[in-house]
């Protein structure tokens, strides 16, 4: 897991439903902790674009269901800051279903388009992206 380069604004709150972009079983994921994150006492963890978030699955395969995951955030409404100047936001939340907490994705097929954030940051994840914006 490598450094990002852009200012990353923390959006999705832990406790958040986030629907995947993936065909690894599971559809919606509900967001419990994010793996590396020191906040200060009383705030509200959250999580960005490129973050490892471990995750409950709510809906989606029965095999796949009430299983905990590990998950990259890949897109997100809130807008963020790259280093060029340029504003970027999603129209959607979305994450990917991960194998282990190395980065290598479950599923073989990514819906819509991956971040170049998430990208630059977990490789396993880059390879398999066909739209990096």
């Amino acid at each position: 897991m490598k450094a990002i380069k852009a200012n990353m604004t923390r959006a999705i709150p832990v406790g958040s439903l986030v629907q995947t972009c993936d065909n690894s079983g599971a559809k919606l994921l509900k967001i419990f902790t994010v793996v590396g994150l020191n906040t200060r006492k009383g705030r509200l963890p959250a999580a960005g674009i490129g973050d490892l978030v471990m995750a409950s699955v709510k809906k989606g395969r029965p095999d796949m269901r009430k299983q905990v995951v590990f998950a990259v955030l890949v897109r997100q409404k809130k807008s963020y800051r790259r280093p060029d100047g340029t504003r970027i936001k999603f129209e959607d939340n979305a994450a990917v279903v991960l194998k282990d907490n190395k980065g290598n994705p479950k599923g073989t097929i990514f819906k819509g388009p991956i971040a170049k954030e998430a990208c630059s940051r977990w490789p396993g994840v880059a390879k398999v992206a066909s739209i990096i914006m």
